[in-house]
């Protein structure tokens, strides 16, 4: 039965890939197999997104992308052992998959193991600036381990290609605050407010920033009245 499964699968392999009427490749079988548990994933149809990464993995072995899906689906069951497997496979069957990188991090912070954590999400993010979940996880896992040293530089980088982003743009101005960089943070929360205007987080931080400024503005224009210049006696 072995046998008669391997002939049917090496027989799309008897026609040239560009002739016409020829069975389809089995990299476009890879490619709707993976797409049908994406779709499945994205409903919480966990099952049948389990059943299609399995094929897609069955069809495509040394594709990152299966693995990823399936560790996704047991991160979000709490399957933190099966999550960090699948991850662990994606990686060694690419290196440069930043999305494994992301879902081993996760786990990681899942595991209250921080400082793995904040490792694996800056090798995500030096491997796609882009990845908005290793971005924000980089964010809460430095909240609370209370560093925020190489966090603003990716925030920024992340920004600068998606200008309208309002969660990456809150979190950078509460950087900028955190910092004591009051302007900078001014600035990026009123563009934030010309983007969405009713947004309260953006408010009260503005009314924070903005009754910092004043305190700090203060004592500069009371200091000349404070120290008047006398004239020394003859």
């Amino acid at each position: 039965m072995l046998r008669a499964n391997v002939r049917r699968k090496k027989q799309p392999m008897k026609h040239p890939p560009d002739e016409p009427g020829a069975p389809t490749h089995w990299h476009d079988q890879y490619d709707v197999v993976q797409t049908l548990g994406n779709c499945h994933a994205t409903v919480g149809n966990d099952a049948e997104a389990q059943h299609h990464f399995a094929q897609a993995a069955s069809l495509e072995p040394d594709e990152p992308a299966p693995y990823v899906g399936l560790g996704v689906l047991a991160l979000q069951n709490d399957k933190l052992d099966d999550a960090e497997v699948a991850f662990r496979v994606a990686c060694r069957l690419n290196t440069q998959c930043s999305r494994a990188y992301a879902g081993l991090a996760m786990v990681a912070q899942r595991r209250q193991d921080l400082k793995g954590a904040f490792g694996y999400y800056l090798k995500s993010l030096e491997l796609d600036t882009d990845n908005l979940i290793a971005l924000l996880g980089l964010f809460q896992t430095s909240c609370e381990m209370g560093s925020f040293s190489q966090v603003t530089r990716y925030l920024e980088l992340y920004l600068s290609a998606h200008p309208d982003d309002t969660s990456v743009m809150f979190s950078l101005a509460a950087l900028y605050l955190k910092d004591g960089l009051l302007d900078k943070s001014r600035t990026v929360l009123l563009a934030m407010l010309t983007r969405d205007p009713h947004n309260t987080d953006a408010q009260d931080l503005l009314e924070e920033v903005e009754h910092d400024l004043a305190q700090t503005e203060q004592p500069l224009a009371v200091l000349p009245r404070a120290c008047p210049a006398r004239r020394m006696p003859a």
